[in-house]
């Protein structure tokens, strides 16, 4: 088969910018067919890119297939799906509602959602949006529950349900920030709620269509026939790609169907907006506040930090098989999209590839800080002190019963219906071999009372032993 490329240009987009006029007027193509040299296959999926620059036409390219079974090639036109990039599209629709008046972005959140439990301090819209809500993942407490996302149609139903029964917070609202999906699903529902109209709806009447991005739409019924969408990818160690689709309905933590050209001109307005969009894109650049008065990088579904010295606006972006990134340089006049429909992608590192070739005046590469190694461990327990561990516990938070076991020598832990999983010794109470690690606690006795699991979104499920 004949390798098809299709390339496509728009006016020149309105981005104000310092690129010099020989990188400027660069012949992207031998660049993006290096970064992307690996997806120039017509054997497996690949990726589309677009580059805005100052004073040029946009530059879109793609590589590899959007649908194996058929030999579909992807297309600069093509449809994927976002990831997290979705994030600042549900904040944007939550600012919306602010400046109509019709919410405060300071709100208690359960004035909306009374569903969920009435903590110790209140959890606000810009909680939700800044990620410093202190809410758990509600997909990690899923995959607990022997439920990882992708696993079963999770609907807004579910999470609902869920974010019910958490009878804690990783952390008071405002203290700390930990990125979790809970808060941007919750923003979807509030969106829902306050405007009377599907979020759907609301974002395409309010953002989609007077934007113009006429190839952007939620998944919100992934059932949905899709006209243009790649399929997405995965494989193991080499082997055959499979298919590894969304089939969830939950959206506004991700969900959003898109192109590259639409990203790009989603992210100009957010660069130069006219007076109708200001207001929004000036607090949606508004970074996060801790309670000791630091301020993070997170504004409102937006990364704003540096890179190699340079101001950055930034997101990324994974759901089940789909990669994404977008990022732009504010005053730069630069901006690039990536969306890919293979799991092993790494958009980050190729839009980062080509920012290092285009954009003058970066600074040099930081050193990655060395990651600590791990102890060795010294704690060998023996078989009457793996015994002391076994029993069965249970959390009503997650709604699922846990067998702890010796097996072989070994502690075992069973979930229903048939998954056994060996706990490895780490340190006193301590192991490997569920989420980051399991650990027990124990009465003043000595006696052991409860199982305790955190994982990177929840950090501390508790597990009462019965």
């Amino acid at each position: 088969m004949v390798r098809r490329f299709i390339l496509a240009t728009v006016v020149t987009i309105a981005l104000p910018g310092c690129l010099t006029a020989q990188s400027a007027s660069r012949d992207l193509t031998p660049l993006t067919k290096s970064v992307f040299a690996r997806w120039d296959s017509t054997t497996g999926p690949g990726c589309a890119v677009g580059v805005d620059r100052v004073g040029q036409p946009r530059y879109t390219r793609a590589f590899g297939e959007a649908d194996l079974e058929y030999d579909i090639p992807n297309k600069p036109s093509t449809i994927f799906e976002a990831g997290s990039i979705s994030k600042q599209f549900t904040a944007a629709a939550t600012v919306l509602l602010a400046l109509d008046g019709k919410l405060n972005l300071e709100d208690d959140v359960r004035k909306y959602v009374p569903e969920l439990p009435k903590y110790e301090r209140p959890i606000t819209i810009r909680h939700l949006l800044n990620h410093t809500s202190g809410l758990r993942d509600w997909g990690e407490i899923a995959g607990l529950a022997g439920w990882p996302r992708e696993t079963r149609v999770h609907t807004h139903d579910h999470v609902l349900d869920i974010l019910s029964r958490q009878r804690a917070l990783n952390y008071p609202p405002g203290d700390k920030y930990s990125y979790t999906n809970s808060g941007y699903n919750l923003l979807a529902i509030i969106v829902t709620r306050v405007s009377g109209q599907p979020f759907a709806t609301f974002s395409r009447e309010r953002l989609f269509k007077p934007l113009g991005l006429t190839s952007t739409q939620w998944r919100d019924d992934f059932r949905r026939v899709v006209k243009g969408r790649a399929q997405a990818y995965s494989r193991e160690n080499g082997g055959q790609w499979e298919l590894e689709m969304p089939f969830e309905n939950v959206h506004g933590n991700g969900g959003l169907l898109t192109t590259v050209s639409d990203l790009l001109t989603w992210t100009a307005m957010l660069e130069h907006p006219t007076p109708t969009w200001k207001p929004l894109v000036d607090s949606m650049h508004v970074r996060g506040r801790l309670t000791n008065g630091d301020t993070i990088s997170y504004a409102l579904g937006l990364f704003i930090s540096d890179y190699r010295g340079v101001h950055r606006v930034e997101h990324s972006g994974a759901t089940a098989g789909y990669r994404a990134e977008l990022l732009r340089f504010p005053g730069k006049g630069l901006a690039v999209a990536v969306l890919c429909n293979a799991a092993n992608a790494n958009p980050v590192l190729y839009a980062s590839q080509l920012v290092d070739s285009l954009l003058p005046g970066l600074g040099p590469v930081a050193a990655r800080p060395e990651r600590p190694r791990p102890d060795s461990v010294t704690w060998k327990p023996n078989a009457s002190e793996l015994a002391a561990y076994a029993g069965t516990y249970y959390s009503p938070d997650v709604e699922t019963t846990l067998e702890v076991s010796v097996t072989n020598g070994a502690l075992t832990l069973f979930r229903r219906p048939a998954e056994r999983i060996t706990l490895h010794p780490a340190s006193t109470d301590s192991f490997t071999g569920l989420e980051d690690r399991v650990w027990f606690t124990r009465d003043p006795s000595g006696r052991v009372t409860a199982l305790h699991t955190a994982g990177s979104r929840a950090y501390d499920v508790v597990f009462e032993r019965r």
